[in-house]
Parts: structure tokens; sequence; C-alpha cells
């Protein structure tokens, strides 16, 4: 049975087939195309006509391979979304979590709701690009385009909405709103009517596995294809990596490594108390009810902006050879400072922070790639750190998944930082989960163990052990002497 999954990230998307069959499953790459910021008029857009576009082409290829589909499954970075007007269009393009223009709203809201408030009803780790602080800014900016929104649709579900016509709010991707309530399982009316925004302009909540509608006739006729069901998959890219963990047992924690490295782990219950109000920890929606307890940390993304901004377009195999000529914790940062968010200049923002923390300056691309490689493993540790102190089970390792985990050097690093075996794999986990999502939907598996069985049985992992264990005892003692979250 063959399965197509949507899977766009912040800098990239594709769209895959999956294949399952009676000896696990299969993928196969259909397209890939890059998910470009638009700047205009001093503000960040995504292209949403672009990325639906880029859908439909990924169809159209599959019906001209005579492929049959059984439905289709959207996944997406969180937080963003489109407005949609009383006549059904989308009124411009949604806003990039990266428009400086949700700055000092977090600050804004707190006038109205109290910030311990907000965390206690959402659990919700504060970022200043959370939904909740995005529609802070357009009601500030008394934008037109929320003016008029009859309906507000998150990013997969306004995808959905475009090859459908139906609109649904899927669970996971609205949880990374920070208006989402984890008790109510539903948008918090007193978070949204503190900034003049109605309940109802949201569409209802559904759960990973629910049929938004089939194609209309109008896609039907663009792609070829017939009346395929549209599934709402967890529409959090890392609601859908985190369900593809192939994992034996509940004991572990989970790192989604790519532009962002997401780092938690699976808990039954939402965790809201003061010590992950005060760590700043978030409470995400997950599969099979359960909550994904992580915190967001600034990863590869630090790495590719360097890359755009050295003349030579160095491979990571060159970057990683010249990091490993480095000497260990030479320079660090703290990778989740704000200076790091986006900057006019990622190389400048780095030596910046080592010059003002009274460090060696890194100037070379070996020295810049060691102090991200080494930060972000330590990074990691102390986020583990507290993982184990607030998490009802033991951990006892690490998977990492997505694109980050075929870097075998960080990866070695980050076993050595956590102190744990860490398993990697699968790279393409967030497309994985997507497919067996909709798998789970058409009722080839029952449960997300059942899932997780068959996924070890079709990918390949590495194991990384621990070493060097007083080495990276010391580095992580001159990383919290530079430590700051303000710079």
């Amino acid at each position: 049975m063959n399965f197509f999954a949507v899977d766009l990230g912040a800098t990239s998307g594709r769209t895959l087939l999956g294949i399952l069959t009676e000896n696990g499953l299969e993928q196969r790459e259909i397209t890939r195309f890059p998910n470009n910021l638009i700047q205009c008029n001093g503000h960040f857009f995504w292209d949403i006509y672009a990325l639906y576009n880029e859908v439909i082409k990924g169809l159209q290829k599959v019906a001209e391979e005579g492929i049959e589909i059984q439905s289709i499954g959207i996944d997406t970075w969180g937080v963003d979304f489109v407005c949609v007007g009383k006549d059904g269009q989308l009124l411009g393009n949604p806003y990039a979590y990266r428009d400086p223009h949700t700055f000092g709203m977090m600050e804004e809201y707190f006038k109205l709701v109290p910030k311990q408030t907000v965390y206690d009803k959402t659990g919700i780790q504060f970022m200043n690009f959370n939904s909740l602080f995005q529609l802070t800014a357009l009601r500030k900016e008394n934008s037109v385009a929320l003016n008029n929104a009859e309906k507000i649709l998150f990013t997969p579900d306004a995808l959905s909405y475009m090859l459908t016509g139906k609109m649904v709010c899927e669970y996971t991707i609205a949880s990374t709103s920070q208006i989402l309530n984890p008790a109510t399982q539903d948008l918090d009316e007193d978070l949204l009517s503190a900034i003049g925004v109605k309940r109802t302009q949201f569409p209802e909540i559904v759960f990973p596995g629910h049929q938004v509608g089939v194609l209309t006739d109008e896609v039907q006729k663009m792609t070829g294809l017939g009346a395929i069901p549209v599934i709402a998959v967890a529409g959090h890219d890392t609601a859908s990596a985190v369900a593809s963990v192939p994992a034996k047992n509940e004991n572990f924690a989970y790192l989604s490594s790519g532009t962002w490295s997401l780092m938690g782990i699976e808990s039954k219950h939402a965790i809201i108390d003061e010590k992950s109000y005060e760590a700043n920890f978030t409470n995400e929606g997950g599969v099979e009810g359960t909550t994904r307890f992580l915190k967001n940390i600034c990863g590869m993304w630090l790495l590719e902006r360097c890359r755009k901004e050295w003349k030579e377009n160095y491979d990571y195999n060159t970057l990683i050879d010249a990091a490993m000529q480095v000497p260990a914790f030479q320079s660090l940062i703290s990778p989740d400072s704000p200076c790091f968010a986006n900057p006019a200049n990622m190389i400048r923002a780095i030596q910046h922070y080592c010059e003002v923390t009274g460090q060696y300056v890194p100037q070379t691309y070996g020295e810049i790639t060691r102090c991200i490689f080494d930060s972000l493993a330590l990074r990691y540790r102390q986020v583990m750190i507290m993982l184990k102190e607030m998490a009802d089970f033991p951990i006892e390792r690490l998977h990492i998944i997505g694109g980050g985990s075929r870097n075998k050097q960080l990866s070695q690093f980050t076993a050595n930082a956590v102190n744990l075996p860490v398993t990697t794999g699968p790279v393409e986990g967030t497309a994985i989960g997507n497919i067996m999502l909709q798998a789970k939907a058409a009722g080839l598996v029952n449960t997300i163990g059942e899932m997780r069985e068959l996924i070890s049985k079709s990918i390949q992992t590495a194991e990384y052990f621990p070493a060097d264990a007083s080495l990276w005892d010391e580095g992580y003692e001159k990383y919290l002497s530079i430590y700051h979250e303000d710079i």
C-alpha cells in the first residue's frame, strides 16, 4: 500500500512515497524543493502558494507514473498560520516566525495576562514567535488580514484546506501555539479574548489519524488523481518525527536534529509545575494522547547560516575534518542566546559572543564549526540534566532522529556530553512518522508500539557510546561559566 507524505521544513520541503509491504516500510523521494523566506516591506513571509504548487507537482508526478496512493498527509514546522476571509480565500501569505515584529510582544501580552497564568494554562516554552505573540503583534499593527479573518489555519491545516476545501485544527500543530490548554485539549478562550480573537475563528480540534476530506474536483483535474483522502497526521513535524523513534521501551529521550534541535521525552501527561516553568520547558501534543515534554534548542541553523556566509561552498566533510583539528572547547557559545535568532551575520554574532565573554575569538571555518559542535553538545547536556530531574522514569538512552543524525562527529560529541548511549536514525524520521500515521489511519497498524517495531525493522541505525568523561566534564564547567541568555 502506498502513502504520500508532504514534509515541509523551515528551509526545504519534500514529497515522499511510503510503501508498506509484508517486509516492512520502504521510502522513495518524489520531489525536493527549497522553502524560501520572502522579505518584503520590512517583513518576512512564507510563500504558501509556492508550497501548495510543489505539493501539486509531487501528486502530478505520482499520477504520471500510474502509482495508486491510499492517502496524503502533511506535516510542517510549528506556530505559523494563515488568515482566511469570509469568501474562503487566503488573506495573503503568512508571516514567518523569524519576522522581527514579534520582538517585545511577550511583554505586551503579559500586560494583559500574567506570564505565570499563560504557562499554567498551556505549559508551553516562552518564545517570542509563538502564535499567541504573533497574534498580539498583528493586533497591535491593526492587521487587515487578522481584522477580516473568518478562520485562522495553522500551516499544515491551511495546505490540507487548499487540497480538500475542508478546515480542521490538528491537535499537535495547535499545541505549538501557546494557545492550547492540554487539560481541556482545546484552544483557551481567555488567552484569545485578551487580544480580541475568538475561539470560533479556529476550526474544530482533530487528532492524528482524522480524515480531513478528499481532493477537490479542481485538484483531481490538476493532478490526474481521484478522490484521494487527506489525513491529518501529526501536523507538527516534530510530533511526526517522535512517532518514528525506534525505541524498544519507554525509558528514552529524543533529539530531533535539524534546523532546530528539539530535545525531550514522551510523557503520558503534561508536566506543568514551578520547575518546568522556571526551566521554560514546553508541553506539546503527541500521538495517542501523549505529551512531548521538550526544549527547543537552536540547532544546525547556526552552521547553515555560516555556510551561506562563507565565500567557499564547504561541504560537511570538509567542515568536520577542519573542526577536528581545533582544540576542544577553545570557544563556546550559548546556542539559544537571542543574538543567534536571526542575525544579519551569523559568523560575526558568534565572534561577538566569544569576545564579550572573554574567550578566544574563532576566525577560520574549522574553528567556528568546532565552536558550534562543542556548544550544541554541551547545551544538550544542560537540557538532559533538567530532563532527568523532571521525568518520572529513568532515561536510559538518547535517540537522535532527523537530518542531524547523519553527523557522526556531533552524534559522538552528544553521547560524550550527555553520558548516555545514543542511537541515531531514522534520518527521514518526520516523513516516516507521517507515513506510519497514515498507515495507522488505514488500519494497517494499531498502536504506536506496533509502528515503532515495524520502523525498527525497516531502517538502519547507528550506536554511539560515551567516552572522554573527564574532558567533557571540564568542557561543561567552561560552558556554564560563559552561558548567558541575554547576549
